[in-house]
């Protein structure tokens, strides 16, 4: 019997998700902004559901709505959100992202997503069929084009990505017509390279707000930062 992952507020269960709770997830969950309180979210390629969970704990949006591709992760999405507190405002669209994206025609205002990819630790010594994988793992354009159908004029999006695959990422939005908002790199460690890259889009070209964050000062010493991020959601925090 697996047991669910447990927050303050709700509790996820995972077995029948290949994307477990992780650190990219809860750190993208929490950074969000929120500021322009957005009436309408959307997660793409949900899991678990935690992002929706969390940007329920976090905000009043009336309507949050998931879309997962995967038989068996939907159905765990769909029974994450009934148990929640926050049931009466999450749906989960058992759905892929192309066929959505011609088929709704609400706008959203917050787009959040932690698209899957294949970690640096999985490459081989052929780099063609490496980045091949790689795109397959992510067709970035592919989501990029959907957001910018899917987001209302002031909305923004959110995601986490490699640090590795950011300026393609940011080069491949403009296209779109999207731009960065806000940029925050994050690294495990004082000493290690960063990792991570939260980014938000809006339709504005503008000043981006950049920063970093750390994890850890040393195994399990976690940085005052990364605990006031995090601390509405973790137990331990």
């Amino acid at each position: 019997m697996n047991k669910p992952f447990r927050f303050k507020q709700f509790s996820v269960h995972q077995d029948q998700c290949a994307m477990k709770i992780g650190t990219d997830g809860v750190l993208l969950g929490a950074w969000a902004p929120i500021d322009h309180r957005p009436f309408s979210i959307l997660d793409i390629g949900a899991g678990t559901g935690i992002l929706s969970l969390m940007l329920a704990q976090r905000c009043d949006a009336q309507v949050i709505e998931a879309l997962e591709i995967d038989d068996k992760a939907y159905e765990q999405c769909v029974e994450n959100f009934e148990q929640s507190p926050w049931n009466d405002r999450l749906f989960c669209y058992h759905a892929s992202l192309e066929e959505f994206a011609l088929e709704i025609e609400d706008k959203y205002d917050l787009i959040i997503c932690n698209p899957p990819f294949y970690s640096e630790d999985y490459k081989t010594d052929n780099s063609q069929r490496d980045l091949a994988r790689f795109q397959d793992a992510m067709p970035f354009n592919h989501l990029l084009d959907s957001v910018a159908t899917l987001l209302s004029k002031a909305g923004l999006f959110s995601v986490v990505i490699p640090f590795s695959e950011a300026e393609n990422f940011i080069a491949l939005a403009s296209q779109v017509g999207l731009f960065p908002k806000k940029k925050t790199h994050i690294k495990g460690a004082l000493t290690s390279k960063v990792k991570r890259s939260l980014i938000t889009f809006s339709f504005r070209e503008q000043d981006v707000d950049i920063s970093e964050l750390i994890i850890e000062t040393s195994r399990h010493n976690y940085t005052e930062d990364y605990i006031n991020l995090t601390k509405d959601f973790y137990l331990k925090m």
